[in-house]
């Protein structure tokens, strides 16, 4: 991780706003998701002003061509009955995306999973696999 951590970069804002995202969701009773993207440029990863609050709004505004990280927090009820909410980190990758893309994205995933505390990473390439996300958190 300390090639990762030179190369990509957050800003202490970036940072606190991620740490009080995790907090503040975890009692939410709606869907909470916000959008990760890396500038290029740079390499410093920002999160989207908006918080979205259906993973049918996180698939409309995901790009068809660019990779994405999202990070989610879901409350659902499992199989067994229990509440809980899931707070994971979708990783955007649709089949159409260019190498160069991939590559960067692909080395700034665990930098990105570690610095917000996800537990868990689903890949998702299509806006079925994001609506279907809720039925992977239920465990189904």
């Amino acid at each position: 991780m300390a090639s990762e951590a030179r190369l990509y970069q957050f800003s202490p804002d970036t940072t606190a706003r991620l740490r009080k995202f995790r907090l503040s969701t975890s009692r939410a009773k709606t869907p909470q998701a916000i959008i990760l993207t890396i500038d290029k440029k740079t390499f410093e990863i920002k999160p989207a002003d908006e918080v979205y609050e259906s993973l049918q709004d996180v698939a409309d505004e995901l790009p068809e061509h660019a990779p994405r990280f999202v990070l989610l927090s879901h409350p659902t009820t499992l199989k067994d009955g229990r509440m809980a909410t899931p707070y994971v980190m979708l990783n955007w990758m649709p089949v159409t995306v260019g190498a160069e893309l991939r590559m960067i994205y692909a080395g700034a995933k665990e930098l990105v999973r570690n610095t917000a505390e996800v537990g868990k990473i689903l890949e998702v390439a299509e806006e079925e696999d994001i609506i279907g996300v809720e039925e992977v958190l239920k465990g189904g």
